[in-house]
């Protein structure tokens, strides 16, 4: 591997023109010969099942993959606040240019933007695609769609379907998916995991490696491409907004393999989440952004005010956000907003039973625009958090804290979004490449559906151009040495006899990556948490046991498999955590911070990609580094005062 196989493929060129001009010289697949191409779409959320749906439309052969029992239950459909786009419907100023500069900005710098800028112009497409797949959009009294704000942006962009967004964008991809699953274009294979990506000698993507959730039966599956679009990897915290079924163990396995990691270390901590309510906690619930169009979060300026929130009096209370980011207030990007909470906890004013969280309150609009109006905008959210707290939110603020959601790192991918591995293109939250060092909110599905939709039908097939009237095959020396290694991964988890569940074992990793590569990180606390999850990893496979046989459903089995690779990850996150000496976004470390404790990047020294390489078991990954070039925008000092 050399430095140089690390160029992104940008195209030269104005801003504004890139995707356009790149677009119209890319090669084309005739469409006769496109169903003489086999495609493997690994996940089946946003960004997996809007590509295996637009590449079986074209034409394709597509086999499509996910753990779940079926496509609907990814994990996109917990998105809740909205997507972004830049309509202008509300004639506020948004303009594709506008979206493109928050979403570099709202990053910290740190991502490319030809990327971003593209995504910024495919948004609108986005929607009028979404509205004709019938997903159900607000709309206002004159039968536009509606939009509503989100934190990082001074405009009104972000199209939404009450707190049900993911949801219902799922629901539109699902079906479009379904659709070419009854035409036979797509053949889908639920209750089926990925253990592991085929490599060819030449350096390509072959296929993949994946056991039968339901028998235990491990299959090959060969294509001419590979997609990953298998989502983030937060889940390494244990505590986090993810389902619990939600893993790292696709793109772990490709990394394994050769492909790059990106940015590991760059983390989002999502600002309003219901905080955890004791010690053996195994999920924690967010609620949607959106929800700070309206709330209002503040603390009470005494510690120990024991009144209820609301016999508390506007003079007693601490409208932090609002007092220190007058222009943003309680819209500032969820990194700022989730630092700010948690030095108010830490500075003994927290809130509630365990004192873990701060107030986000509804009484001055509920006052301002009724009850009813609320109710229309957040009703669904405010009946979820009745349920899961038992507390009314119509008389009593809800409570909230960070905790982890989003994660801006994943495999490095150049503008065609294929890894540095040949054959081998990753989607959605699976890749690095649009967020940079912090995400702005509703921006998510945006990349998911950019992906899906609009730019893997061109690239890929510009890439399968090349290769046509090659042969596809499960036999042969690649396959058979892969699926050799997953067998004894396996054997090797069945085997352990020792006294502690995976799930413990993940208990106490998450514990370490929370407390040292979470909201705030230093050179101190990394460094000792890389020697600490060494050590737990090392009485993982001394003390693990594993229950159940290989051939049945064995939950125990697959959360063992998941939560090997997680040690793997958690260290390489610290490690990228500790290399980047400055702040930036989410990274936030503490000897790099401004005099009012702001982020301090440093653009002459860290105004790159990290991207690793595996070494091998047990040694040290090797960086390389994509230099970020800007050529539209001026990196600046972010401020949201």
């Amino acid at each position: 591997m050399t430095a140089a196989k690390l160029g992104s493929k940008v195209p030269s060129g104005p801003l504004a023109a890139k995707w356009l001009e790149h677009r119209n010289h890319l090669r084309l697949v005739n469409p006769s010969n496109r169903r003489k191409f086999t495609v493997l779409v690994v996940g089946s959320g946003l960004a997996g099942g809007a590509a295996a749906a637009s590449l079986g439309e074209l034409g394709y052969r597509v086999e499509c993959f996910c753990f779940q029992d079926s496509p609907r239950r990814a994990h996109s459909i917990a998105a809740q606040g909205g997507i972004n786009a830049a309509k202008n419907y509300h004639n506020d100023g948004d303009s594709v240019f506008r979206l493109f500069y928050d979403t570099i900005k709202g990053g910290d710098f740190r991502s490319r933007e030809a990327n971003v800028h593209r995504l910024a112009e495919l948004s609108v497409a986005i929607i009028d695609q979404c509205v004709a797949q019938g997903v159900p959009f607000a709309r206002e009294y004159g039968g536009l769609l509606d939009n509503r704000s989100f934190g990082g942006a001074q405009v009104s962009r972000t199209f939404y379907a009450r707190g049900q967004t993911g949801q219902q964008l799922l629901l539109g991809a699902y079906q479009a998916l379904s659709r070419q699953i009854a035409a036979g274009t797509v053949r889908m294979f639920p209750r089926t995991e990925m253990l592991d990506l085929v490599v060819g000698e030449d350096g390509r993507a072959r296929g993949i490696i994946a056991r039968d959730l339901v028998t235990g039966r491990l299959e090959r599956h060969a294509g001419h491409a590979v997609v990953l679009a298998t989502g983030g990897y937060s889940n390494v915290y244990y505590l986090s907004t993810n389902a619990k079924g939600s893993n790292a163990t696709a793109i772990w396995r490709a990394h394994r393999r050769g492909a790059l990691f990106a940015n590991p270390c760059f983390t989002q901590i999502h600002p309003t989440c219901i905080p955890a309510s004791g010690d053996y906690q195994s999920k924690l619930t967010r609620m949607s952004e959106s929800l700070r169009n309206d709330g209002r979060i503040w603390v009470p300026r005494d510690p120990g005010d024991g009144r209820s929130p609301e016999r508390i009096p506007e003079a007693d209370r601490d409208y932090y956000l609002e007092v220190k980011y007058p222009a943003f207030g309680n819209l500032v990007p969820r990194d700022v907003a989730a630092r700010n909470t948690k030095q108010v906890v830490d500075g003994g004013r927290g809130v509630g039973p365990q004192k873990n969280g701060v107030y986000l309150d509804f009484g001055d609009a509920i006052a301002r625009l009724g009850r009813a109006a609320i109710a229309d905008r957040y009703g669904n959210l405010f009946e979820m958090y009745v349920k899961i707290t038992g507390e009314d939110p119509w008389v009593t603020p809800m409570r909230i804290y960070p905790a982890p959601h989003y994660t801006m790192g994943g495999l490095w991918v150049d503008y065609d979004l294929m890894s540095n591995l040949d054959g081998l293109f990753v989607a959605g939250e699976a890749n690095f490449s649009d967020h940079g060092a912090n995400r702005l909110g509703a921006s998510a599905l945006m990349q998911g559906l950019a992906d899906g939709y609009f730019v893997l039908p061109a690239t890929l097939g510009s890439y399968l151009a090349g290769h046509l009237g090659e042969p596809v095959s499960t036999a042969g020396g690649a396959f058979d040495a892969v699926e050799a290694e997953v067998r004894q991964r396996l054997d090797r988890l069945l085997g352990a006899r020792g006294q502690r569940s995976p799930e413990s074992f993940h208990r106490q990793l998450g514990h370490i990556v929370w407390h040292a590569c979470g909201i705030s990180r230093s050179a101190e606390g990394l460094t000792r948490a890389i020697g600490e999850i060494a050590d737990l990893r090392r009485e993982f496979w001394q003390n693990l046991r594993v229950s159940g046989a290989p051939a049945e459903v064995n939950q125990d089995l697959e959360k063992a498999g998941r939560v090997a690779d997680y040690f793997e990850l958690a260290e390489l996150m610290c490690r990228d955590a500790l290399d980047r000496d400055e702040s930036c976004g989410c990274h936030l470390r503490e000897e790099h911070q401004a005099p009012d404790g702001e982020a301090l990047r440093n653009d002459e020294e860290y105004a790159f990609v990290s991207a690793w390489q595996w070494q091998g078991e047990d040694r040290p990954e090797v960086r390389f580094a994509e230099p970020l070039l800007f050529e539209s925008v001026e990196p600046s000092r972010r401020s949201y005062k």
